[in-house]
């Protein structure tokens, strides 16, 4: 796919409002806002939940203390992260899903990945790693719930797929209760991103 074809694809996601009764019933009570990054050049591709609520106002995918911590964990700084040539993200749903009656974030809504995933992922051929980020994305992709064992699993998919937790500071001590985590997988990680993006 060409360049511009991609573009054009783009703006279809980023014009799209399938979701805009479903968001107008949340507590935040928001309109769609779908953030979508990548490129028909990027190798690395980094599918994770869905943007969160700072990412909505922003418009800039993991642009949040969770994205500095998943960006620790590439390697990489901000500059190379929001490289689209690069990096591509695409997560489960585009849009801030919105927060329920208590405060907690909505799941993804499925129909976003039924609907675009499929094109999205074929505008994509050039990919050479994908970097799966929590538990939504490691089902969707991988088939596969149970965040801990499907990660303590990592060499299973590697070198084509990395499966991460998801870098939320909810996280915290889940990276401290599992020390091979960081001991292990992030150096591995760390050697395929920039091998990949050599």
């Amino acid at each position: 796919m060409s360049q511009s074809d991609f573009d054009r694809l783009a703006a279809r996601i980023t014009a799209c409002k399938i979701c805009v009764e479903r968001f107008a019933k949340t507590r935040t009570a928001h309109a769609p806002r779908p953030v979508f990054w990548g490129s028909a050049t990027a190798p690395v591709l980094i599918s994770g939940q869905a943007p969160g609520a700072r990412v909505h106002e922003s418009g800039i995918p993991f642009d949040d203390p969770s994205g500095d911590r998943l960006r620790e964990w590439l390697g990489v700084n901000r500059d190379w992260f929001y490289d689209r040539t690069q990096f591509a993200i695409v997560p489960m749903a585009f849009c801030f899903p919105g927060y329920d009656a208590k405060g907690s974030d909505l799941p993804p809504p499925k129909i976003c990945a039924t609907t675009w995933h499929s094109e999205v992922f074929q505008a994509m051929p050039q990919v050479k790693l994908k970097v799966l980020v929590g538990g939504y994305a490691l089902k969707h992709h991988l088939g596969m719930t149970g965040v801990t064992e499907t990660v303590r699993a990592w060499r299973q998919f590697v070198p084509d797929t990395f499966v991460l937790p998801h870098p939320s500071w909810r996280n915290t001590s889940w990276l401290k209760k599992h020390p091979w985590f960081q001991e292990e997988v992030l150096p591995a990680l760390r050697e395929r991103v920039e091998e990949v993006l050599r």
